[in-house]
């Protein structure tokens, strides 16, 4: 591969001819071989985003030549375009703060900014990386608000996707309102519940969490950049943070605005914890309503069976006919996996110090694909598993039925021991409660049909 030579503060390097990163770069590159992931595409699209604001805000402030900014900007655009290609190389262990990842968008900023105006790649004349794409800003601010940025974009994916996980589960509620089944509480027989209340109850959850993730995502919004490389604003010219704001709003289409506190924005990481801690409770509430759709499906004559679910593949290499709920398992490992990246983004924001959080590029490689993963694999979910969602009718109404626990309908009127004990014998015998207490002369049969009709028991607001 051909090379050209290029020089910094330490010295000279070899730089692949065609790259269109630089010396510090390739210095990144050499490094930090360790582990091949690259930091996600959202985060470079918010930082390439920062730079074409900046090189406006820049240039209508006076601070920047127009030529050099229209230069700048284009070069922006043709990146966030794709038309460079994959520029950004950097490992996603890397550099502290993230400045690694900086310096690849300055230098393949200012490498196509100059081919723009007729220069060379490597040669940083007359635009440079420093002076001039990066004029106005310090890693410190740049990089936690490109991942601000960056969680706000995913999120707007995983809002849509979990909307509409709660639209099908509604679907299916209303679908399978008229279904009387035992309700299950410690795993044992409970008091009867229609199938439609208990998936209705999935949906209200899910939607809870929608709002906790539009409330997160809110805090976002507040933006350090400006703060330039402790929060004084070193170096920002008059009226930059105000038109940043602005700038970054209309390119992003985000309502930002600017920190009420430069020095908190860079110091503390908390509005991304909360998003992380968000997520967090999105995946364990889906765990538990993945493992509900497992437990309901099981079967089909050994388990409980109440639910039938799309068959979207062979469940086995062995058993031949055997159907397994993968889609309810694959968004639990996916939930699995937000768990342990919430974690780390615990770990990362707890590990500030001072003026700066330097763990910006893992709680990046931790939180961004933790959205992005959500929002794929509910869709796949919703699509694959719960538009397809039956009920076995028949099994249903048969455990609604048998359960001995329809006698809490009679404790008040026999007492509870006597209740207690009724339900007992009704396991023991084989028998419903239905037939022993009309047996025993308990109630007549006709105030068993009325007393111990499951779905009137669903409804006690009706009853009374």
């Amino acid at each position: 591969m051909a090379h050209r030579i290029e020089k910094d503060a330490l010295g000279e390097l070899a730089v692949p001819h065609d790259a269109y990163h630089g010396v510090q770069t390739e210095r990144a590159v050499q490094n930090f071989p360790i582990s091949g992931m690259r930091l996600p595409g959202a985060l470079n699209v918010a930082l390439v985003q920062i730079k074409l604001a900046a090189a406006r805000v820049n240039q209508s402030l006076g601070a920047l030549d127009g030529k050099l900014a229209s230069a700048i900007v284009q070069a922006c655009e043709e990146v966030l375009a794709g038309k460079l290609g994959e520029p950004f190389v950097v490992d996603a262990f890397q550099a502290g703060a993230g400045t690694s990842q900086h310096i690849n968008v300055n230098e393949v900023l200012a490498n196509r900014a100059n081919e723009l105006l007729g220069g060379k790649r490597g040669e940083y004349r007359p635009v440079h990386p420093n002076d001039h794409v990066n004029l106005g800003q310090s890693t410190n601010d740049v990089v936690p608000t490109a991942v601000r940025l960056a969680a706000l974009a995913e999120a707007g994916p995983l809002d849509s996707a979990l909307g509409a996980l709660v639209v099908a589960l509604r679907a299916r509620a209303k679908d399978f309102d008229g279904i009387v089944k035992s309700g299950r509480t410690h795993l044992a027989d409970a008091a009867p519940i229609r199938f439609g209340q208990e998936i209705g109850a999935w949906a209200s959850a899910l939607a809870g969490h929608r709002t906790r993730l539009a409330r997160a995502c809110e805090g976002l919004t507040a933006l350090g950049i400006g703060g330039s490389a402790v929060g004084t604003g070193l170096n920002c010219p008059p009226g930059y943070r105000v038109g940043m704001a602005k700038e970054l709003s209309t390119i992003t289409g985000f309502k930002l605005r600017g920190a009420d506190d430069y020095f908190e924005a860079m110091q503390s990481a908390a509005p991304i914890v909360e998003l992380s801690s968000v997520l967090r409770g999105l995946a364990l509430e889906l765990i538990r309503i993945c493992n509900d759709v497992r437990l309901l499906a099981s079967g089909p004559l050994t388990g409980l069976g109440e639910l039938l679910l799309p068959a979207v593949q062979p469940g086995s290499s062995i058993m031949p006919g055997k159907v397994n709920p993968v889609m309810a398992e694959m968004l639990t490992m996916v939930c699995f996996d937000v768990v342990g990246r919430d974690t780390t983004v615990a770990l990362a924001a707890q590990a500030g110090q001072l003026e700066l959080n330097v763990m910006m590029p893992v709680i990046a490689h931790a939180l961004l694909p933790a959205e992005r993963h959500l929002a794929t694999a509910i869709n796949a979910f919703t699509e694959r598993c719960i538009h397809g969602l039956e009920a076995d009718i028949e099994r249903c109404t048969h455990y609604a039925q048998q359960s001995p626990q329809l006698v809490t309908a009679l404790a008040p009127r026999l007492g509870y021991a006597r209740a207690a004990e009724l339900a007992k014998q009704a396991v023991a015998q084989h028998k419903t409660v239905k037939e022993l207490a009309v047996s025993q002369g308990l109630i007549t049969a006709q105030e068993a049909d009325r007393l111990l009709d499951p779905r009137p028991l669903t409804e006690p607001e009706v009853r009374e």
